[in-house]
C-alpha cells in the first residue's frame, strides 16, 4: 500500500547531504613535516628563553 520507505528517493540518504567527496591525499600521514615544524617550534622556544635570560640579567 503506502510503504513510506518509497516515497523516499533514497533511505540510506534520507535528508539528501551530499556525497562525501574523496580526499587529495592518498591517507598516508605526513609526519615528516609534523616532525620539521616541532623541531622548528622547540627551537624557536629555546632561542627565546636564552635571548630573554640574556636580556634580563
Amino acid at each position: 500500500m503506502n510503504d513510506p520507505l518509497e516515497q523516499q528517493p533514497d533511505v540510506q540518504n534520507p535528508m539528501n547531504h551530499p556525497e562525501e567527496q574523496p580526499s587529495g591525499s592518498d591517507g598516508s600521514p605526513k609526519f615528516g613535516r609534523l616532525l620539521i615544524v616541532l623541531v622548528l617550534a622547540v627551537i624557536l622556544i629555546g632561542f627565546i628563553t636564552f635571548a630573554s635570560e640574556w636580556f634580563y640579567s
